[in-house]
């Protein structure tokens, strides 16, 4: 899928699978549909699903700002850092309540800015912290224990009750994620399904679609929120010729949602490289004409240069498929 060019050679290269589909099937494909894979941070979407169609966001009166973190993997900017705390504080609840783990802010400024102060960073500096504050809104909703990550918790069987209802296969197993969350298995094709599924979600009635719905419009409003500044899915959501969701997840993987085509699309590099990822999903999206491949804010990722340390130009990361 992806090439590492350096000079008159082909140096490295990344291989992997993609997937689009629409409501009948699949569209286009590279590699194996079949491919079992582990979305990990592309399922927030989907993990976030019983948080709205539960009743849970309207009970607490989640805004589309706090939709959108709940789909997230920030970089625990103090813009991120704030509106989870916000969050955490509406619900009573605080940083020690989070089973997400800690993590150095991905923000550069804030990072550097807390090690100067001697600040140890805390949960709420978790790229997934949003989500987890949606799992906790959710429990508290279903008056369940606090241990919400745990995979038979009743947040969790909810999480795959709808993993397994929008992938329209029951999933094989999982994985615990880095933000110690069960992260459920599928195929490439059950998730470029269930994308296209999150896409046609505004022409049905049905209390699941109309959740995926509104996390489609959240996302789709609030995209610094999804991501941050420079990010992949924050700059090509913004850079679009037309309405996308997209997310990303660990390990090479990447999905989007298409409203207006009432398509999904699911990205996974084998050996899990980002470089090779970015690359290679917008290399998919321009090619569906939903990027603009000279945008400056695509080309960043589409045909990212090599350069030496004399910051001279000396290869480029391409797109082969």
């Amino acid at each position: 899928m992806v090439e590492i060019v350096r000079g008159p050679l082909a140096e490295s290269r990344h291989t992997g699978h993609a997937v689009i589909c629409d409501a009948s099937g699949i569209v286009e494909a590279w590699g194996d549909p079949q491919a079992l894979i582990l979305p990990r941070s592309s399922a927030k979407m989907i993990q976030a699903l019983p948080l709205v169609a539960s009743g849970a966001a309207d009970a607490q009166g989640l805004t589309d700002e706090q939709l959108a973190l709940a789909c997230a993997s920030h970089e625990g900017a103090p813009v991120h850092v704030a509106a989870v705390e916000a969050w955490l504080a509406d619900l009573g609840l605080g940083d020690d309540d989070l089973r997400c783990g800690t993590e150095p802010s991905r923000d550069k400024a804030l990072r550097f800015e807390m090690i100067r102060d001697g600040r140890t960073p805390c949960q709420v500096h978790n790229n997934c912290s949003g989500k987890h504050a949606g799992f906790l809104t959710l429990a508290r909703h279903l008056k369940t224990g606090p241990e919400y990550v745990d995979p038979v918790h009743p947040v969790q069987k909810a999480v795959r009750e709808v993993f397994e209802e929008v992938t329209g296969a029951t999933s094989p197993g999982f994985g615990i994620d880095g933000c110690s969350a069960p992260n459920f298995a599928t195929t490439m094709q059950g998730m470029a399904r269930a994308m296209a599924w999150f896409a046609t979600a505004g022409q049905r009635e049905d209390a699941l679609s109309r959740a995926a719905a509104r996390l489609v419009d959240a996302m789709r409003a609030h995209p610094l929120l999804v991501a941050g500044e420079g990010r992949a899915c924050t700059q090509l959501m913004r850079a679009a010729r037309e309405p996308v969701a997209i997310k990303t997840g660990a390990e090479g993987y990447f999905v989007a949602i298409l409203p207006e085509r009432g398509q999904g699309v699911a990205l996974k590099i084998v050996d899990g490289a980002t470089r090779a990822s970015e690359c290679a999903f917008a290399a998919i999206l321009a090619g569906m004409g939903v990027l603009d491949p000279a945008a400056p804010e695509v080309k960043r990722f589409l045909n990212p240069p090599i350069t030496n340390r004399a910051g001279h130009v000396v290869g480029e990361i391409a797109a082969v498929i």
